[in-house]
């Protein structure tokens, strides 16, 4: 059985990887001339790193990463709301958190494929799916086709080919908020702990994850409301009257900010949907469930549609119907929440209401984080043989 999969993002080489793990062929067709600068950062959480484990390429993850031992809330006066013990999430869930540069994770995931001898086809744009007798063809824009037995659409949440012949409908929807992101790096250590600091505004949130000593990646989100602002490119200006005064290492990080080393993002996601699949096609990753990065799952939830499916793949001896219904069965439900949850947390980050922020970090001051990391690992760990789910 030959598969071809569209997007070579996070979840289709993750995907690749596993299906060649089974025995599957499989190649990949990738609309960019690259995958490396997708993205400034993400942190690979341990229901992530368990799957990474899985692909064989943990430890060499952990070379170019930085082990997260804590997360702490700020006001954007920085006043201290409240701290997570990443340790015991670790320690619950049985795997590390692990932070790192996006262009570092690709790297790893690309060599392992490279090792793993799957093709790759960069400028490969696929136009379209379309059914054509008893099978389905990738159409793309030099005027090929292709017809392999299995269409994995991991072609992201923006313009998925995959999720438009399945649901005829492939738009995102736009959540009211923008982020810039970007990489800083200092001469001199910076953190002794690596610890992500997050700190709340007024319609402003502020991030910043090291991965080093030196390094860390950061994104600022500003609530816009309007669609048609956000998409005519926030100006780096904009980044900097927003965040230039809020405490260090932020100030420090917008002020040295420029155009060519930030990237401004409009965030979009997908409502979820029940099915997953039509005739031999199948979408994955953000095609199918793509989240918000305040659900801080996106890496991790397209890792683990990697694991899954390869296992239900090879699980199906061959009936392909059975194996896409139920990887969706098994996936659905936890995407959904994640989903949801990425957007009920975003909400409270970029509202601007100055009472109703107040009360927000309030309620962080109040939360039992012994408590609240206790459920991300419960809530993590489902369907993974991690933590007690085994």
């Amino acid at each position: 059985m030959e598969v071809a999969i569209l997007g070579a993002g996070v979840a289709g080489l993750a995907s690749a990887i596993a299906l060649k793990q089974v025995g599957i062929a499989v190649r990949v067709f990738e609309r960019r001339e690259s995958v490396n600068n997708l993205g400034a950062g993400v942190v690979c959480w341990p229901n992530a790193t368990f799957v990474l484990s899985e692909l064989g390429i943990l430890d060499e993850l952990m070379a170019v990463s930085g082990r997260i031992t804590a997360m702490r809330r700020f006001t954007r006066n920085d006043v201290e709301l409240g701290i997570l013990d990443v340790g015991q999430l670790d320690d619950e869930m049985g795997c590390p958190s692990l932070a790192v540069l996006r262009e570092d994770l690709m790297r790893v995931l690309l060599r392992r494929a490279e090792e793993g001898e799957i093709p790759i086809a960069f400028n490969a744009h696929a136009t379209s799916i379309e059914r054509t007798g008893d099978c389905c063809q990738v159409m793309f824009d030099d005027g090929n086709s292709i017809s392999p037995a299995l269409i994995i659409g991991a072609d992201g949440r923006m313009d998925s080919k995959a999720r438009q012949f399945i649901t005829n409908d492939n738009r995102p929807v736009y959540q009211g908020f923008v982020n810039w992101i970007g990489i800083h790096r200092w001469e001199q250590p910076e953190f002794d702990r690596l610890e992500v600091h997050d700190y709340w505004g007024v319609g402003a949130r502020f991030g910043v994850v090291p991965v080093s000593a030196h390094t860390a990646y950061w994104a600022g989100g500003l609530a816009v409301s309007d669609v048609s602002l956000a998409q005519d490119h926030p100006s780096i200006d904009q980044l900097k009257q927003a965040f230039d005064d809020w405490p260090d290492p932020v100030g420090e990080i917008v002020r040295s900010a420029s155009d060519s080393s930030t990237k401004c993002v409009q965030l979009f996601d997908h409502n979820p949907v029940p099915n997953w699949h039509r005739d031999n096609v199948l979408m994955i990753g953000d095609a199918a469930h793509a989240a918000l990065p305040t659900s801080g799952q996106g890496a991790a939830q397209a890792l683990e549609d990697a694991w899954f499916l390869a296992r239900e793949i090879s699980a199906s001896a061959g009936d392909l119907e059975t194996a896409m219904a139920e990887f969706t069965r098994k996936r659905c439900n936890k995407t959904t929440r994640v989903i949801m949850g990425g957007r009920a947390f975003a909400s409270s980050l970029f509202e601007s209401d100055v009472k109703a922020c107040a009360l927000r970090d309030q309620k962080a001051v109040e939360t039992d984080y012994t408590a609240m990391a206790s459920g991300m690992a419960s809530a993590w760990s489902d369907g993974l043989p991690i933590g007690g789910q085994h």
